[in-house]
């Protein structure tokens, strides 16, 4: 087997990848959907302006990852015919445009994350305080 360089990695572990990225993404949408759940009770059980005001924000942020999520995802999926042709050969993938999309996603998951976890902080602090 060819030993894998910084210019060619085995499929297997591409796709690897490929399939936490989706688990990953699939978990962050269901934990936005728990976070709606909760800022739905708070609407129901505080009517304080600032809290609600601060909610909007929330709510307006999740949506928009809600969009990023969505939209991933689906970038992620149109490679899946790739994956399937490829690793029937168990191929080295040298494709430098492939390659090079596989490296751009990956920092793009990791802005994403950080992005998410930032928020994700800022909204459990939201919730200690007004729950």
């Amino acid at each position: 087997m060819l030993q894998t360089t910084e210019s060619t990695k085995d499929i297997a572990d591409l796709h690897f990848e490929h399939k936490l990225w989706m688990n990953h993404l699939k978990f962050y949408k269901q934990e936005i959907e728990i976070f709606n759940h909760y800022m739905e009770e708070l609407v129901q059980k505080n009517a304080n302006k600032d809290a609600l005001q601060e909610l909007e924000h929330f709510q307006n942020q999740y949506i928009l990852q809600g969009e990023v999520i969505e939209d991933m995802l689906h970038e992620i999926k149109r490679y899946k015919p790739f994956f399937t042709s490829e690793m029937n050969n168990y191929a080295l993938v040298t494709d430098t445009e492939y390659f090079d999309y596989h490296e751009r996603f990956k920092e793009k998951m990791e802005q994403f994350i950080k992005i998410y976890d930032e928020l994700k902080n800022e909204f459990m602090q939201f919730l200690s305080r007004w729950l």
